[in-house]
């Protein structure tokens, strides 16, 4: 049952999240709030490599390089495809991770420099909020921005 849950939880945040995500266009990637803030493009970009680096908490390997976190918007965001693919490759590896952990697993202890030592649950909670809050930002950015 607890696997059934978590990937019931994975697939209606990627539902939630799929308005803010089908809404980036290459036309519109470059909107932003302000000029102090980063655009949408860079944010989407910014969910789809986190998705995946978080997965190396799990003892998930990864080719995806970190180029938004802690970074400026230097246009890193314009390749919205490639965003895309990001994303759904980490929703993907989620999945799977749900699919092939034990239920007693979820308790194990991940040190994070983030947190400090959390549950991979934590872990896993932390990552459907982070995808839902940029996905917040951008459907803010897409509505509001110049």
């Amino acid at each position: 049952m607890q696997k059934e849950i978590l990937l019931e939880m994975l697939a209606q945040n990627q539902i939630t999240c799929s308005a803010a995500f089908t809404g980036i266009t290459h036309e519109n990637a470059h909107l932003r709030l302000n000029e102090k803030t980063a655009s949408a493009g860079f944010i989407y970009r910014h969910i789809g490599e986190m998705m995946n680096m978080f997965g190396l908490f799990f003892g998930i390997p990864t080719e995806v390089q970190n180029t938004t976190m802690g970074q400026t918007d230097e246009g890193q965001g314009q390749d919205v495809d490639q965003s895309h693919l990001l994303v759904q490759k980490g929703f993907d590896m989620l999945q799977r991770y749900i699919e092939n952990a034990t239920d007693t697993s979820w308790l194990d202890p991940v040190d994070t420099p983030f947190f400090g030592t959390v549950s991979r649950a934590r872990l896993f909670s932390h990552i459907l909020f982070h995808t839902s809050h940029h996905a917040g930002q951008i459907v803010l950015t897409l509505k509001k921005g110049r």
